[in-house]
């Protein structure tokens, strides 16, 4: 385990190698999971304020389910998640699903073409890092945690391209805890492998 500040972050985070591969795995992580994407307390402000702008990028489904249900609900295991669509297999309703099976965030749709200055939930920008509240005392738990069939072709793309995760994570890493924190951790990164090594 590596301690940065007040966080404790697994030693996976640096062993592994990962990078995503949409051509197989279709943007799945949108659909495949025990709720919503998790929102963090600031971003709750940020999806009703930017929601006008997304709106013409979902579809029909997904705006009477958000009109319905909210534009996030609360989980009690989760806490604040983004809606799912049920009609769907529970993807998220900020996703939508093209002809190809591929599957598209509306917020990272409108933040490619300019429209909106955020990117999405820093909970899907980091995936598969998950971030968790300690359960004693104030701390979070940094943890490597991929789907293990969704996310195999990412795993063995990491292995072929010899990424470490946190190279791939590096953007959302620096968005989420800042870039002091990612030389930290990089620094911690080579002297865990030169350990390794011996």
């Amino acid at each position: 385990m590596i301690i940065i500040d007040n966080k404790q972050i697994s030693d996976d985070v640096v062993e592994t190698q990962f990078v995503c591969d949409l051509a197989k795995c279709k943007g799945g992580c949108c659909e495949d999971g025990d709720a919503g994407a998790p929102l963090e307390d600031g971003e709750l402000d940020i999806v009703l304020e930017l929601y006008a702008k997304i709106k013409p990028y979902l579809t029909t489904a997904s705006i009477k389910e958000i009109e319905r249900k909210g534009k996030y609900v609360y989980d009690r295991e989760f806490g604040w998640v983004t809606p799912t669509l049920e009609s769907d297999n529970e993807i998220c309703v900020y996703a939508t699903r093209e002809k190809s099976g591929m599957i598209k965030c509306a917020f990272e749709q409108a933040y490619y073409e300019g429209v909106i200055p955020w990117k999405k939930p820093i909970s899907c920008h980091l995936y598969p890092i998950t971030v968790k509240k300690g359960k004693y005392g104030d701390y979070e738990r940094v943890n490597y945690e991929p789907r293990e069939k969704l996310c195999s072709p990412g795993c063995a793309l990491g292995e072929k391209l010899k990424v470490p995760t946190y190279e791939f994570l590096k953007e959302p890493l620096i968005r989420k805890y800042g870039q002091e924190f990612y030389q930290a951790l990089e620094k911690a990164a080579k002297e865990h492998y030169s350990e390794t090594a011996k």
